[in-house]
């Protein structure tokens, strides 16, 4: 069995390649072509961690995620995300790779995302927002751009000092919360909170919000105003234990995302608000992992 640290995975993982992979698992999951339950989480309240453990099975492939998330450690100079990927060939359970999921949790993510972005926000969008200034507030700023030739980068973080470090790095002006949203064609909330930071006062009319931290049941990003649209998950089974915007506003789901692409279910009316809840699923992993996996097995086939 091969094993692959960060830096190999970072040598043959590009988000060009990701955001088709991840466009057709999303359709593959809502057609029912991928086997995987709801992911299972393990507290570990002493540490104030939690475990995930994420398996799918997709075709020739299988595959599980452990993934731990520890938001404690930004405060001793560790990623609060930490991950191992390990796939098998499904026809004989053989195990093909171990390799270091954090940084394909990281990519994986923003690509979704960008899929997102393609297919629901206005063709002409030109201002994009973001509320975070960690890891995935970095990766959607490159993956959203390969996707709409935003103008204008906004940016807010509580931490002040993060807010301005972060939106040097990428391109960005740091404000207020409110300030960053008001006239921004795409929302992106990748932040730690357990309460909303982002108000439905401050949208437009016609903004895509796509909502990616507070995954819990009891924790949300948006308040229940800017729940008030036609709300896109990627998967309705995922949303209905773990999506606290969701659960407590008591916003109705419109479609999951791998509906909207199929063109099973009708895309939201462009001239109204959309939220897409993006929890994260095992597929995404697993189909990332093998998109490593084949090029580590083409590079080796090289003479």
């Amino acid at each position: 069995m091969v094993c692959l640290n960060e830096e190999q995975v970072r040598g043959l993982l590009r988000l060009e390649d990701l955001i088709p992979a991840m466009e057709k698992a999303l359709v593959d999951f809502s057609a029912g072509r991928i086997r995987q339950p709801v992911r299972g989480i393990v507290a570990v309240p002493e540490h104030g961690g939690l475990w995930g453990l994420m398996p799918a099975v997709c075709g020739d492939v299988m595959g599980i995620k452990l993934v731990t998330v520890y938001e404690g450690n930004a405060s001793r100079g560790l990623p609060t995300h930490q991950a191992t990927i390990e796939l098998f060939r499904s026809a004989t359970g053989e195990p093909l790779a171990a390799m270091d999921g954090r940084l394909i949790t990281e990519l994986r993510t923003a690509a979704v995302s960008a899929v997102a972005t393609r297919l629901l926000a206005k063709p002409d969008a030109r201002i994009l927002a973001i509320l975070g200034s960690g890891v995935q507030a970095r990766a959607h700023a490159r993956a959203l751009r390969l996707v709409r030739p935003f103008e204008e980068i906004r940016l807010w973080s509580r931490t002040p000092a993060h807010a301005e470090r972060c939106a040097e790095e990428i391109g960005a002006k740091a404000m207020n919360a409110e300030a960053a949203v008001r006239g921004a064609d795409v929302v992106v909330t990748v932040t730690y909170a357990a309460e909303p930071v982002l108000e439905g006062a401050w949208l437009s009319p016609g903004a895509l919000v796509t909502a990616v931290g507070a995954i819990g049941p009891g924790k949300r990003e948006l308040d229940d105003d800017a729940m008030n649209a036609a709300v896109v998950v990627d998967s309705r089974a995922a949303a209905a234990q773990e999506a606290g915007d969701i659960i407590h506003s008591g916003a109705p789901i419109h479609a999951e995302i791998g509906e909207l692409l199929a063109g099973v279910r009708p895309l939201p009316p462009r001239s109204g608000r959309v939220v897409f809840k993006s929890l994260g699923l095992a597929v995404e992993d697993v189909v990332a992992a093998r998109l490593v996996w084949d090029r580590y097995q083409a590079g080796r086939a090289r003479p």
